[in-house]
């Protein structure tokens, strides 16, 4: 009797070893082979009439949090010389990153987005065209404020007029940093606001918008008109085009989200 009920219990706990086993087995099967991994990379694209200097306070902020940031030097000769340039900066990253651009450059990102290591686009009071549209039809139906004037020369290469720079442009900076922005600014081909977009990231990538509400070189229901389209989670900030140098925590704290929410699966 003693040795049939050690038997019996010897055969029970071998059972209990079996399923025990064949339910770790069919639990690691069941396991996705993926892992979700935070963009850890920020690309920032600055737009016309300014360069990569402007977004400093950004730079700063992220770093601070643990960011590698690049920052993209725009020629603003045309789209596609704009398009290569972020995309070399993208070809740099070593993982995911996400991709961020201030008025003209929300074009740029627009384009280049599509790179396969783009995991967000953030547009900072940026143009967001369609594929098979070009960045002036975006402005149809639309009315600029009558302080952003831009002065094109004989070349077509254009400036923001001089005497209208701080109020069409950095009407929040300092005396000191408008002059500034105003005496180093980057003209642009005005020629590549007619170029054919081909790719719209948008349409495949997640978005962000932060829309500066006393922006002068936009209209205002241009600005959420274009967030709406693209279904942007939308930020509003009381500033002036100059958002990303004038607001930098702002924009900061929402490209901190994008890259949070933003998870990129890998294997």
């Amino acid at each position: 009797m003693r040795k049939l009920l050690r038997n019996t219990m010897l055969a029970s706990a071998a059972i209990a070893v079996l399923s025990s086993a064949a339910a770790a087995q069919s639990t690691e099967k069941l396991k996705p082979n993926t892992t979700h991994a935070q963009s850890r990379n920020v690309v920032l694209v600055h737009g016309a009439f300014a360069d990569g200097s402007g977004w400093r306070g950004v730079y700063d902020d992220l770093t601070a949090r643990g960011y590698r940031v690049t920052i993209v030097q725009n020629p603003l000769t045309s789209l596609a010389d704009d398009v290569a340039a972020t995309r070399r900066a993208l070809d740099r990253q070593d993982g995911p990153a996400v991709l961020v651009g201030h008025s003209w450059g929300g074009t740029v990102i627009t384009e280049a987005g599509v790179h396969p290591k783009v995991s967000a686009l953030v547009y900072v009071s940026a143009l967001s065209p369609d594929a098979g549209q070009t960045t002036a039809q975006l402005y149809d139906g639309y009315t600029t404020p009558p302080e952003f004037i831009i002065d094109v020369h004989e070349d077509g290469f254009g400036f923001i007029k001089a005497e209208n720079f701080r109020a069409g442009f950095a009407a929040d900076a300092t005396l000191e940093d408008a002059a500034f922005m105003r005496d180093s600014q980057v003209p642009i081909n005005m020629s590549a606001f007619g170029t054919v977009l081909e790719n719209a990231a948008w349409r495949s990538k997640p978005s962000w918008a932060v829309i500066a509400t006393d922006d002068r070189a936009f209209d205002q229901r241009m600005l959420h008109d274009m967030a709406d389209r693209i279904g942007a989670t939308v930020t509003e900030v009381a500033a002036s085009h100059a958002v990303f140098m004038t607001q930098p925590k702002v924009v900061a704290d929402v490209i901190d989200q994008a890259a949070r929410q933003a998870m990129v699966a890998t294997d």
